[in-house]
Formats: C-alpha cells, structure tokens, sequence
C-alpha cells in the first residue's frame, strides 16, 4: 500500500481522501479548516501539521484545492520536502498556464475531475490526465480508487484543457435542457413526456438523461432536492471564466460559452450561487431562488 499525502480536504477532497484510506493506503491529509481536520480523522486519515508535512515521506502527493494561487502556494511549500521519487498530483481545477508552471521540471500530473460530490463518494469521478506517461503509470492505481473513468489527455496541461472544453460543454448542454423543459412546460407538454422522447432521439445528452434539471424523470438528480448542490453554480461559474480565459487566450471562437458565462454570473447575482447549476431552469423561467 501507498503512503499518501492528500492537501484539501473540503467537499471534493474529503470523501477522495476517505476512498484512498477505505482502500488501505496510509493517507496523512492537511486543511486549514480544522472541521474538515476532524472529519478527516474521523474517516480513517492521519492529521498532518501542515502542506509539507503531508508531503514529506509520502510515495503519493494530492492537492484539491479552490484556486490556481492555493495550488502554486502549496507546491511551493512541498516540492522541496518532497521524495524524489514520489509522484505529484494536482486534482484541482485551474487555469491551464498554472498547472504547467507548477509542473515545470517536476514528476507531476495536473488531473481534475468531473463528477461532483456524488462521484466523490462513491469513488466513481472522471479524472482528465495531463503529464508524462511514466508518472501516469505510477499514479493510476491511486486515481481508480478514487474514480472510474481515468483519461491520459496528453502532457502537463492537457488534463486542465479537457476539464475546461468539458465543462463549458457542460454548461451550454444544460442550458439548452432547461430551456426545452420550459418551452414544454409552456405549451402544455409534461416532463414525463419530453423525456421520454427527448432521451430516445437526437437531444439526448447528460444534463438530460442523468442529470434532469427537472423532478421526476431522474430520481437522483439536484432537482428532486430542491436543487442542493452535487455541483454548485459557484463553481460551474468558475470553471466557465477559466475556459473564456483559455478561449481568449487560444484565440478560439466560443460564442455559446461566452453567453452560457453570462447567464450563470446573472443566475448567481440573483441568489443562485449555493444551488446546483441545474437550478438555473429556475431563472429561466423567471422564479429564480438560491440554494
């Protein structure tokens, strides 16, 4: 079994840290929050004193942290603890030119994850690789005790690409959900209705067949909880500003993701920010609510 040091322990890196010492690895974890030091105790993972004690002695290196600022911080405090021959993982998501700066003459993966708390849970998250085969060799016996879906995207950066383009794809797909559902809604179609046909034909997509922003045709979707967050608006609208970032940076033609941006900044300046994105059907058909 590995020995493991695993840096952000809140609502994503938690419940990874609790798989990772479900699965036998010796996991030390390290938040500023002391809550999420408890829980983390409490789930079978070892209190470490801070980012560098985490790191040092470990085989294995794990941040989950909110921001590509957090993520330099703590590098920059444990690359220089940390065994030469331990792998380095960055699970959070950022900006594409962080993750390969950080990365910079360094074993590491920059790996961000879809899936939500609920995957983070069940240890069924998609992890999105980028970094040299040889270390995603090494760290994906870790990732799949933590996910299901585990994709080598390319080198250091890819992983931050692919989450981004996803996610912004993600964005625009529910938006286009949410509309249909109102449209229907409006002219008298039942949910049960739309979905059936909708799942069967050409609009088939995720937002739709697994995650409905309506109650009903999907029993374990956010809607069916008044919208508690699996996957809050805050973060979908942080991850959108990255790929309008990476979009302006690429110099790339993102016309729907620019506007899907837009409507979430309107959705979260209306009370929307602590709802799953889902919720944004909500706005759309003009009863807006917060979570």
């Amino acid at each position: 079994m590995a020995r493991i040091g695993f840096v952000g322990l809140g609502n994503m890196g938690l419940p990874m840290a609790r798989n990772l010492a479900k699965a036998g690895h010796e996991v030390r974890g390290y938040d500023l929050s002391a809550d999420a030091m408890d829980a983390a105790a409490e789930g079978g993972i070892q209190r470490a004193q801070s980012a560098p004690d985490a790191a040092r002695g470990a085989d294995i290196v794990i941040t989950m942290l909110p921001a590509g600022a957090h993520v330099r911080a703590a590098w920059a405090e444990m690359a220089p603890v940390a065994e030469p021959h331990a792998v380095l993982i960055d699970c959070s998501t950022i900006d594409v030119e962080t993750a390969r700066q950080v990365a910079a003459g360094k074993p590491m993966l920059d790996a961000p994850v879809s899936g939500g708390t609920m995957g983070a849970e069940a240890g069924t998250l998609t992890f999105m690789v980028g970094g040299d085969a040889a270390s995603f060799a090494k760290a994906r016996p870790i990732l799949e005790k933590m996910g299901r879906t585990i994709v080598h995207c390319g080198e250091a950066g890819a992983g931050q690409a692919a989450k981004l383009c996803n996610n912004m794809l993600l964005a625009i797909s529910m938006i286009g959900t949410s509309e249909a559902f109102t449209l229907a809604e409006k002219l008298g179609l039942s949910h049960e209705a739309l979905f059936e046909v909708a799942s069967k034909s050409s609009g088939q997509c995720w937002s739709l067949t697994t995650y409905c922003p309506v109650p009903g045709p999907v029993p374990g979707s956010p809607a069916n909880r008044d919208y508690k967050p699996g996957f809050a608006t805050a973060l979908m609208l942080k991850d959108l500003g990255l790929s309008q970032q990476a979009a302006e940076a690429a110099g790339a033609a993102t016309p729907l993701g620019a506007a899907a941006l837009a409507l979430y900044e309107r959705f979260a300046a209306e009370g929307g920010a602590g709802s799953d994105f889902s919720g944004i059907i909500n706005m759309l058909r003009g009863t807006s609510r917060g979570g």
